[in-house]
């Protein structure tokens, strides 16, 4: 008899040994959409075989792993000479070097790459999403030092290379590298013309002297960062090595790692330089311009990343209502949890649609979907990231007390969520440059209503939408204080334009009637009795 009380019954099994990437309709269905029918075989097995690595039990003890024994900082060495190093737990430095393997940060230099890189950050966001910050800026950078063709040229391969080397040494002597960036001051934060960080010129041509603080440095074991600094001409964007040529370290003053509420596995750094050498990047005093390539690139990263992390939330919500079971049958097929779990699924399903049609934008190249991009990306990030925290919180609810216990896993998700809303521009900067891109560059608005319009007349509810953004466009009395709401209309119709053409009529049916239709709510659960909601949660469900 001792004993018998703790026979462990109706508890989910974990949802481990699966494979993430194909488990994912949704993501799973955009890859085969966007990707060259010429490459997509080797697309589907790379990220099957990422997707069985970020459901294994070993890959998901490594984030724990990282997440519960964050990075340490090291000013000084025994002898006390400043080293400024950074030490990470082994197992940060097996999941960044399984990303850097799996081409996370090399979307520049093959077929379709933005696209299999978008799934595959997607994918891998689910396991820890603090190693995706230094896979974020090693992409992110190309795009900036290509304005600089003899930098480009000798750091693109370094940067786009599937091998991941920790050591501090030369850039040179390394077969792959990763990059940082240092863009905000404390007296300034995202208004970064305020910097005051300043570049004295040295004698050789291109190279600066930098005296300043930065008051978040993003990955700062990195190889090189991207940094900007108030040149004799103005702002401007300048290449901070980590080691010198000559095997000597930049000085490079770590004063301290920010304590993050979530995001622990990464370190997130406060920076002093003192005649740190750096190259220049671009033209002297257009920094903002040289380095707006990169923010953007970033800003998608945060698209992708709120993305992975509702995905998981919703993976976990979905699997455990699928095993427990209450008053008499299981969760999954109670119509109120259904109703939760469904309306979670669509915000899921349209978050990783958008960022996947964001990335194909970016493999095209053409100039109509660049002038996408410039209004869709901040769009999308403002709305995205905006959702993900109410997303992780809820599904942390259908576990119930075990959602909020932090084995679950939700309470780790939950403090990731808010991270992507703030990074690379909280929600009042993007909905700004929404609005700059409306008012300068009205290629912008042709390229969205030229996309959205290719789903006209599917819906009665998309069509009302799109007619009402219209009118919302055609009235810039206050404009300024309207951003928030405009963006957050931009995003929901090119959503559900999207879903559209791409869903299944289940769930294009109840995202219209929900996100345009006004059919809902204002918490999650509250959809329409009448939409066949077993099908959206059905496709949720993680089985691969």
């Amino acid at each position: 008899m001792a004993g018998s009380t703790h026979t462990v019954t109706n508890q989910p099994p974990p949802l481990t040994g699966y494979d993430v990437y194909s488990a994912d309709r949704a993501l799973t269905e955009a890859v085969e959409r966007h990707v060259d029918p010429a490459v997509l075989d080797e697309a589907r097995d790379e990220l099957a075989a990422l997707g069985r690595a970020a459901g294994s039990a070993q890959v998901q003890e490594w984030g724990v792993q990282a997440n519960e024994n964050p990075p340490r900082l090291r000013t000084h060495d025994r002898y006390g000479e400043r080293i400024d190093e950074v030490d990470f737990h082994p197992a940060w430095h097996r999941l960044l070097g399984k990303g850097v393997a799996a081409g996370l940060t090399g979307a520049w230099v093959r077929p379709g790459g933005h696209v299999r890189r978008a799934a595959g950050f997607l994918v891998w966001t689910q396991v820890e999403a603090g190693n995706g910050c230094p896979l974020s800026m090693t992409h992110a950078a190309v795009p900036a030092l290509r304005h600089e063709p003899e930098l480009a040229a000798e750091w693109e391969p370094r940067l786009t290379s599937t091998v991941y080397d920790r050591h501090l040494r030369p850039a040179g002597s390394k077969a792959g590298a990763l990059f940082g960036m240092g863009m905000t001051e404390k007296q300034g934060g995202s208004d970064v013309r305020a910097n005051s960080t300043a570049a004295v010129a040295l004698s050789e041509s291109g190279t600066y002297a930098l005296t300043g603080h930065k008051w978040f440095c993003s990955a700062p074991m990195s190889d090189g960062f991207l940094v900007l600094a108030q040149a004799p001409e103005g702002l401007t964007c300048l290449l901070v090595p980590r080691v010198l040529e000559d095997g000597s370290r930049n000085v490079f003053r770590l004063q301290r790692l920010k304590d993050k509420l979530g995001n622990r596995s990464n370190a997130s750094s406060e920076v002093e330089f003192d005649g740190t050498w750096a190259r220049r990047v671009g033209e002297e005093g257009r920094g903002v311009r040289t380095i707006i390539e990169m923010v953007a690139a970033t800003r998608l990263d945060c698209v992708l990343g709120s993305a992975g992390l509702m995905r998981q939330a919703v993976a976990q919500a979905v699997h455990h209502c699928t095993y427990r079971e209450a008053f008499g049958g299981r969760l999954l097929d109670k119509p109120l949890m259904r109703n939760v779990l469904a309306d979670l699924a669509l915000e899921s399903e349209a978050a990783t649609t958008l960022a996947l049609r964001l990335a194909a934008a970016y493999d095209d190249g053409g100039e109509q979907e660049r002038a996408l991009l410039r209004i869709a990306v901040p769009a999308a990030k403002y709305w995205v990231t905006k959702r993900c925290t109410p997303v992780t919180v809820e599904a942390a609810e259908c576990l119930g007390g075990n959602g909020y216990v932090e084995e679950s896993g939700l309470p780790r998700l939950v403090r990731e969520s808010p991270l992507n809303s703030v990074w690379e521009g909280a929600g009042n900067v993007q909905a700004l440059d929404v609005l700059r891109a409306l008012q300068r560059e009205p290629q912008a608005l042709n390229a969205y209503l030229q996309e959205v319009g290719r789903a006209r007349g599917a819906d009665h509810r998309l069509d009302g939408a799109i007619k009402d953004l219209l009118t919302e466009l055609a009235d810039l009395e206050g404009i300024e204080g309207r951003a928030r709401r405009l963006a957050e209309r931009l995003a929901l119709v090119l959503q559900g334009a999207l879903l559209v053409r791409y869903a299944t009529p289940e769930v294009a049916d109840a995202f219209c009637a929900s996100r345009l239709g006004g059919d809902r709510g204002a918490a999650f659960g509250t959809l329409p009795h009448t939409l066949d909601l077993a099908s959206v949660v059905e496709r949720a469900r993680p089985v691969s």
